[in-house]
């Protein structure tokens, strides 16, 4: 054994699987802006990219079943009067798309039913217009996000230190964020409630939205680049990527409800000069880092308050932009975990599937439990009264057998798993403490301890202090009172040695008091194979010659063992040792009488 143990995990083995260059999506002009975004967002149907267009602003939708080589001439989503700088698919609508552009305002656009790229042969592309315009930013519009709990909530962040928060079928912003700099990543909690954004100041800022206040203000990054945000699902947690000032990548993790510095601090991925945008996969607790400018996505799994590094997909192709499919729109027959597309050379995108390694052909329901699907837990104008709650989710199951999704109720969670803006603002309530107090509860319910009555007591400070011929003598009175109490039992035909208790009555000579250990022991008849056979190697007398033949002991030893004294076992000892030290002087002569022959012996020869 090495010594090393290795953490159990169900995703320990998961891999990376490129696709063959047929497979992909060629033929792609993605723009060469240089703000700071993924370039590129999937959904379980489309996949939408920023195009580098002229005349104005443009941006791609690929149909996730056309592969291949794309026609020179496609029918885009135009409108905006400068470069498209974000897109995002509305989570419960997999054919609503919102997008913000250079030209300060976000459109929101609804891809037309069966569309395709590939057009007759003479036919011109069209393209196609905007469903509704959401003006309100005084500059670009860096970032659009929907809301991951409500129906149509839109937040957008600008260059005017804002993030807005849009009733998308009212057309209209209904609650406006203030940042002190321009933001750089922004993310929903799961229920909608809260919202973290990370800006160029180098804060980190937790938002109550509907309060239009920050809840918890904190020093993120401490390095001079931008730095990213994503919420860890239903946790209350947030993870983030970011810069030292020493330009190494960072990896933090934050609790939400005290984030003055990260849990367990900073931990450093590299010194890559790419930013390092984070994707997190709620169903398998996996959090994937994927960097600007290197081909390399490593992936992490959250466990016990902190990162677990699993494994990473390495790649000789640089990538600018990423976006990862939402877990219902993954390939369950061949175990897909997460699937990935990365655009390489400006010129392509390259799927790569995350693969859980298993050799079964039926469904792995431990890989795959229910996942959020289409349906709002609320409307906007539910969430902007108030309203709070998780989405239903779906049984992944029914999708793997083909049919449609089983909708799962959502189960009831601790309020500590995901704070609600009341929680944060106040923290006196009542309700965080209903977890701890239920997990305080649960000792009580707990079996009780094995009787200690079960195990010996612990042996008395006078036998401790004892010697050890004592402590045999002790445990021989045991087996000698519990023989008498079964006089039937085949253990009193067997043999015990007894030599230890030749040394008691020598003590307790010295101190001139009765041996009473062994005076009990020779009230009862002892056999002389007993007495003999473990204090000298000679052959034991017979039972009927134990009274008067002490040939077993010494010559000079007296023929009753309650004469023994501790002066004769120290007669005896001596006469051993003589005898041995003469038959060790005639080995020692023996030795040089044969090195003398054989010296004689050599040189005769």
């Amino acid at each position: 054994m090495s010594g090393r143990f290795v953490r159990s995990s169900k995703y320990r083995h998961v891999f990376g699987k490129p696709t063959r260059k047929e497979q992909c999506y060629d033929n792609i002009r993605i723009s060469k802006n240089a703000w700071d975004t993924n370039l590129v967002k999937a959904n379980p149907t489309y996949l939408s990219v920023n195009w580098e267009a002229s005349g104005g602003g443009a941006f791609a939708v690929i149909p996730l079943n056309e592969k291949g080589r794309l026609p020179d001439q496609l029918p885009l989503f135009r409108g905006h009067k400068a470069v498209v700088l974000d897109t995002d698919w509305s989570p419960f609508d997999d054919s609503l798309i919102a997008s913000g552009s250079d030209d300060g305002k976000a459109f929101i656009w609804r891809v037309p039913e069966d569309f395709t790229l590939r057009t007759e042969e003479k036919e011109e592309p069209q393209d196609v217009a905007s469903v509704k315009q959401l003006s309100g930013h005084s500059r670009k519009v860096g970032h659009v996000l929907f809301n991951p709990a409500a129906a149509n909530i839109l937040a957008t962040s600008s260059g005017d230190y804002t993030v807005k928060l849009w009733d998308v079928e009212a057309g209209s912003p209904r609650l406006t964020l203030k940042h002190t700099d321009i933001v750089q990543s922004l993310s929903w909690s799961a229920n909608g409630s809260l919202l973290v954004t990370t800006s160029r100041d180098k804060k980190l800022r937790i938002w109550d939205v509907r309060q239009e206040a920050p809840a918890h203000v904190a020093p993120g990054h401490a390095g001079a680049k931008n730095s990213r945000v994503t919420w860890l699902g239903e946790h209350d947690r947030v993870a983030t990527t970011g810069f030292s000032k020493m330009s190494d990548r960072q990896l933090g993790l934050w609790d939400i409800r005290d984030p003055k510095e990260p849990v367990g601090g900073f931990q450093m991925l590299d010194a890559i000069s790419g930013v390092c945008m984070p994707f997190w996969d709620d169903s398998t607790q996996c959090l994937y880092l994927a960097g600007k400018g290197d081909g390399n996505i490593r992936y992490f799994e959250y466990e016990h308050d902190k990162f677990e590094y699993l494994s990473e997909y390495k790649s000789g192709d640089p990538q600018r932009g990423v976006a990862f499919l939402p877990k219902r729109g993954v390939n369950m027959h061949e175990n897909e975990v997460m699937r990935a597309f990365k655009t390489v050379n400006d010129s392509y995108i390259e799927p790569i599937s995350f693969i859980v390694p298993r050799r079964a052909e039926v469904f792995q329901g431990d890989i795959y439990p229910p996942v959020v699907g289409t349906k709002p837990a609320m409307s906007a104008a539910e969430w902007f009264e108030g309203a709070e709650g998780l989405p239903p989710k779906i049984d992944l199951e029914s999708v793997y057998e083909g049919e449609e999704p089983t909708e799962i109720p959502p189960i009831s969670k601790p309020v500590s798993r995901v704070p609600s803006s009341s929680t944060l603002l106040s923290p006196s309530k009542k309700e965080p403490d209903s977890a701890p107090s239920e997990r305080e509860s649960e000792p009580m319910k707990e079996p009780p301890q094995p009787s200690p009555a079960l195990r010996n007591p612990p042996p008395s400070m006078k036998e401790q202090t004892s010697s050890i011929a004592a402590l045999a003598s002790k445990f021989d009175d045991k087996e000698d009172s519990s023989s008498g109490e079964d006089d039937t039992s085949s253990f009193e035909e067997v043999a015990k040695p007894v030599e230890r208790h030749h040394l008691r009555p020598s003590e307790k000579h010295t101190q001139n008091t009765e041996p009473e250990a062994i005076t009990r022991n020779l009230s009862s008849p002892i056999s002389p194979t007993k007495l003999a056979a473990p204090i000298l190697p000679s052959k034991p007398a017979s039972s009927a010659a134990l009274p008067s033949s002490p040939q077993p002991l010494s010559a000079g030893l007296p023929a009753s063992l309650d004469q023994i004294t501790l002066q004769d076992i120290k007669t005896l000892l001596e006469t051993q040792s003589r005898t041995i030290m003469g038959q060790s002087e005639k080995i020692a002569a023996l030795t040089e009488e044969v090195d003398r022959l054989k010296n004689t012996i050599g040189d005769r020869m």
